[in-house]
This record gives structure tokens, C-alpha cells and sequence, in this order.
């Protein structure tokens, strides 16, 4: 089963779609609010969209995106997209903080020599140990609670936006956060 976005936030607009298209048509480089799929709608004639605004791409009636094109690679985005992508992620990660702590607390073992915490950046085998040992004894709240019950832990919300920059931008063929690109 593919996991499909209903809403994508806008990351850019191009008014009369990209150079190589054929034909002119508004498009809009977005990002999935759940599971950051990358993907390129055609807005309806005359409907105004800006960068950040949230669409609504699932299957009933869309009252801004006429289709959507297809998913599109992190190298397809516009440069304007690609700098408005960490924010639009840092945002979507803040707003739903809950879901993303979960993982600190229900992650598991890829492997028997790896751990899928080891794949955020700045955890190693001691910074693991550690987490593993504090959420045995309580389930961590937030990320600031990550933070202060595991000695020397960098913030765990960047380590998060890192880890989905560097899955979006196909870094990895492990995936934690990204929605597999297989169609």
C-alpha cells in the first residue's frame, strides 16, 4: 500500500508552470503534510495559491488543485522549493510533535547490528543506550524531554528535519519518516 497525503503545503507556485512543460498551466511544487511525498498539482484557473498554503489533494471533490501530476524528485524541485522546504518541515514536525516523539519511544531494530535511532544524525551507540534505558522507565512527552533526560542529546527536533531533508533528497535508502517513492 502507497501512503498518500490528503493535504500538501505548498513549498512553491509557478503561475504558468515550468519552462520545459508543454503547456502553460499553474503548478504547484508541494509537500505531503504526513508522509512528505513530493508532488506537483495543477491549480485550477483563476485560484489564488501562495507558498506554505495547505491543499487538499484526497479523493473528494479539491477546491484548488484541478490534478495532481505526479510525485517529482527533491533534484526536480524549483531553488525557491528547495529553501522553503526545511521550514515547511521543521512547521509540520512542531505542529505534530506528538507523533514524532512516538518514534523515540516505539522505535526498533533494523537489523541486528542497527538500531533505526542510529539512522537520525548525532546518535551513536551511547546516545542510543541511553534513550532505550530512559524509555523503559517512562515514555518520553516531548522533544525537550528527550533532551533533558538523555545526557550530552542534541536537539532531537533537528535531528528529525535532518533525517527527512536527507530522505527527501534520496540520501538513504532506509526510510523513517518519507514515504516510500515506489508507485
Amino acid at each position: 500500500m502507497i501512503a498518500k497525503d490528503d493535504y500538501v503545503i505548498v513549498l512553491d507556485f509557478l503561475q504558468h508552470g515550468k519552462p520545459s512543460d508543454r503547456r502553460a498551466e499553474p503548478v504547484a511544487q508541494c509537500v505531503g503534510d504526513k508522509f512528505f511525498n513530493l508532488l506537483e498539482v495543477a491549480i485550477k484557473d483563476d485560484v489564488p495559491v501562495k507558498t506554505k498554503d495547505r491543499l487538499y489533494i484526497g479523493e473528494s471533490k479539491r477546491d484548488q488543485v484541478k490534478y495532481i501530476r505526479g510525485r517529482i524528485n527533491y533534484s526536480e524541485l524549483t531553488s525557491y522549493a528547495k529553501d522553503t522546504v526545511q521550514e515547511v518541515v521543521a512547521e509540520l514536525i512542531e505542529k505534530d510533535e506528538k507523533r514524532f516523539v512516538e518514534f523515540f519511544n516505539k522505535s526498533s531494530s533494523l537489523t541486528t547490528r542497527m538500531h533505526s535511532l542510529e539512522l537520525l544524525s548525532g546518535i551513536g551507540k551511547r546516545h542510543l543506550w541511553d534513550i532505550l534505558s530512559e524509555r523503559k522507565k517512562k515514555a518520553f512527552e516531548t522533544f525537550r524531554d528527550v533532551q533533558d533526560r538523555v545526557a550530552m542529546m542534541p536537539d532531537p527536533k533537528k535531528m528529525v528535519i535532518k533525517r527527512i531533508l536527507t530522505e527527501l533528497e534520496g540520501k538513504d535508502r532506509h526510510r523513517l519518516f518519507v514515504a516510500s517513492s515506489v508507485i
